[in-house]
């Protein structure tokens, strides 16, 4: 079940457009990546979907029903612009905020104490916003962004700025409340962490969707049949047998107590003739596929999308 579904949607600014008969799914209770390079049209689609703007063309449907405003208080969404009120102490201010959310004065109070003790800033509470670090005013936008509970989370950006410390700690958080059943659209130009945290993703290009999907099959879509064979002994002979054998050899590294072999296998052959191959001439202490990683998929995809888009002006 997709809990969004954005529908051939298109966002115009005078002869410019932002987005260009966009569609995606959001799958329910994932951890969706939503890509791009700087300027592509995330931002105007994460907007639209909080109902800030509206779309020119297309529609969107939340929980299989037309997105509507009473809609937005299901969602919760920190954008990558930050902005606290300086002068307000620091509990003053998360309690305005949560309180907007709709919590009554002691459930957002008792709420609040729980996640200050848990993000190890309850002795902040007192000081003023001014006086907190950039990672700490961080912490309390996100605290006041899932204090309601939301059950569709927008989070833009949101480990800029943290140390590792806290991005891990941030990402604990998200992967509990992906537990408890939330959906968290992710916008990050952080490959490592769509890697690690993301279900999905779409990858979006100067207006246009241009790759989605489970993120495990997207990475298997782009692979390139190589593989990384690591032998603690072998003949002399085995790099030659690889080449008659019509197998390329990438890279070959020494670690002292092993050697480890890149490899991309032509059409023509299996992984079982690699193997085979190795067993031969070599003790072998791993044989593994290497998939592309999302940073390498990303750039590869929106080079070969820009220069497509340049050759059809």
């Amino acid at each position: 079940m997709n809990i969004v579904e954005v529908q051939n949607i298109t966002k115009l600014y005078g002869d410019f457009a932002a987005l260009d008969d966009v569609s995606l799914s959001v799958p329910q209770g994932c951890v969706f990546g939503l890509l791009g390079p700087n300027g592509a049209g995330k931002t105007t689609l994460i907007r639209m979907l909080m109902r800030i703007t509206f779309p020119d063309m297309g529609e969107i449907f939340f929980k299989n029903h037309p997105l509507s405003a009473d809609d937005t208080y299901e969602m919760g969404y920190l954008p990558e612009e930050r902005g606290l009120y300086k002068k307000m102490k620091t509990g003053e201010q998360a309690m305005y905020l949560s309180r907007l959310k709709g919590l009554s004065k002691d459930e957002a109070y008792k709420r609040l104490r729980a996640k200050f003790e848990q993000f190890g800033i309850m002795e902040w509470w007192n000081k003023p916003v001014e006086e907190l670090s950039k990672g700490m005013q961080q912490k309390i936008q996100f605290i006041t962004t899932i204090l309601h509970k939301p059950s569709f989370l927008i989070l833009d950006e949101p480990f800029s700025g943290f140390d590792p410390i806290n991005t891990n700690l941030l990402k604990e958080e998200i992967a509990q409340l992906k537990s408890e059943g939330a959906t968290i659209v992710l916008s990050t130009h952080n490959m490592a962490s769509v890697e690690e945290i993301c279900d999905h993703i779409a990858l979006i290009n100067r207006s246009h969707k241009i790759l989605e999907g489970d993120i495990f099959e997207v990475k298997n879509r782009f692979k390139k049949n190589r593989f990384s064979v690591e032998v603690s002994r072998f003949d002399a002979m085995l790099a030659e047998q690889l080449q008659n054998h019509d197998f390329q050899l990438v890279e070959q590294l020494d670690s002292g107590h092993y050697t480890r072999f890149e490899i991309v296998i032509p059409q023509t052959k299996s992984n079982n003739d690699l193997l085979q191959l190795f067993l031969q001439y070599s003790d072998i202490h791993s044989f593994n596929e290497i998939l592309p990683t999302m940073n390498e998929i990303f750039i590869e995809q929106v080079e070969q999308s820009n220069q497509t888009q340049n050759h059809e002006k």
